[in-house]
Parts: structure tokens; C-alpha cells; sequence
């Protein structure tokens, strides 16, 4: 299991003072919509530059006609990032497309496909595709699969399931990890550190339990113990 710490600071020079607290760990980070929007390519390269060694996870979570998200996967790949994300609901054609696209890249990234958001419970997730949450999840990750992807996002709630369904080696990404109970904020579908392992999460990202402690170097240090 790999430790995704959210950047998702109002500044860059927030979300890099945090990582320079940080920059002798083995960690990946992630990198959303926002801090992309705001800050750009360069931000990538900052955080480079505090350690090369860090695995940069740029979760934009792409969804669009096949040719705009092929032609957006061709760009993101020249920055040289090691996961990226794109909604398994785009579809097959889609899904496909980014990874047609991504065999002419050397050391391509990772693409995960994001099945249900954590911040949907069962019943908002009902209201936009009329089907069962853990039902859907399961045949997107299939979906997924078959389409060439990596893996999926998911809540630790379906990670299991998937590992058993679809595939252990095909990779779990878990949101919304409050490792030792912490308030589950906006999210609906938390859970703990405990539940990730026993959901047999590749990844798990963790964001305010971090940057919003006292000491966040001495929590990723129980994170990273504890995993």
C-alpha cells in the first residue's frame, strides 16, 4: 500500500511548505483540479524540485468525447507525471482511446478510473445513474479492465470486492482515508487506516488529517508506520 498525500492547501506555497516538511519520505502526491488550475505545470516541476523522488499524482479526472480526452492524455503524459485519473463513466470508446493514445509513451503514467466520487452516498449516486452504488462500481471496474486501465478509484467499501472480481493485481486507489477516525468532512464513504488494509487498497490518499494537524510530518510518520 502506497500513501497519496492531498495537496489540496489554498496556495502553492502552502502545499509546498508541506512537502518540504516532507521531502525525506517515500511518498506519492496528489495533485487536484484546483491546485492545477491555479498553479499549472510549474507547480509539477516545484514539486519535483523538493524531491525528485516524489511520484506526482494529477487527479483531473477527465471526462469528455473520446478524441478531446486522447488529445488531452497526449498532453498530460509530457508532464512526465506517474497516475493520472478519468471517469470510467466517459465509456469504452473513451477509455480506450486514452489508452491507445498512451502506447507511444515511454513509461507512460498510471490511469485510474474513477467509479463513484466518495462524496456520493447511496442514494445521491441513485439519482444520477438510477443503479446501485456497489453494483455499478463492480461493473465499471470491470468495464475498466477490459479497456486496457490500471485500476480504479474507489471507496475502501468496494476495493475488496474488486480485488476479488476482478483481479488482485488489478490496482485499488481509496479516497478519503481518515486514518485514525478523523471527521469525514464533505465524504460520505470514509473509512480507516484498518479498513484500507483489510480492503486491500494499492493506494490510499489522505489530505486534511495531514495538513490540517499540529505536526503533519509526525502523522505521515504513524501513517507510514502503520501501513
Amino acid at each position: 500500500m502506497k500513501l497519496c498525500v492531498a495537496l489540496d492547501l489554498p496556495s502553492a506555497g502552502e502545499n509546498l511548505a508541506l512537502l518540504e516538511l516532507l521531502k525525506d519520505k517515500d511518498l506519492w502526491v496528489k495533485v487536484g483540479l484546483r491546485s492545477f488550475i491555479r498553479d499549472g505545470a510549474l507547480f509539477l516541476e516545484q514539486i519535483k524540485a523538493i524531491n525528485p523522488l516524489f511520484r506526482i499524482f494529477l487527479d483531473l479526472k477527465l471526462y469528455d468525447i473520446p478524441n478531446t480526452m486522447g488529445d488531452s492524455i497526449e498532453e498530460i503524459a509530457k508532464l512526465k507525471v506517474s497516475m493520472i485519473t478519468i471517469h470510467a463513466s466517459s465509456g469504452q470508446e473513451a477509455m480506450r482511446e486514452v489508452m491507445q493514445r498512451l502506447k507511444a509513451v515511454p513509461n507512460p503514467p498510471l490511469v485510474m478510473a474513477v467509479t463513484a466520487l466518495t462524496s456520493f452516498d447511496e442514494k445521491g449516486f441513485f439519482e444520477i445513474y438510477h443503479t446501485g452504488l456497489e453494483t455499478q462500481v463492480l461493473e465499471f471496474a470491470k468495464t475498466a479492465k477490459e479497456c486496457g486501465l490500471n485500476g480504479v478509484v474507489c471507496s475502501c467499501a468496494e476495493s475488496q470486492t474488486i480485488k476479488e472480481q476482478v483481479g488482485a493485481d488489478f490496482l485499488t486507489l481509496t479516497p478519503a482515508i481518515r486514518p485514525f477516525g478523523e471527521n469525514s468532512g464533505d465524504q460520505k464513504r470514509v473509512a480507516t487506516l484498518e479498513d484500507a488494509k483489510t480492503a486491500r487498497s494499492d493506494f490510499i490518499v489522505v489530505g486534511r488529517p495531514i495538513y490540517k494537524a499540529q505536526n503533519p510530518k509526525a502523522v505521515v510518520e504513524q501513517i507510514l508506520k502503520e501501513m
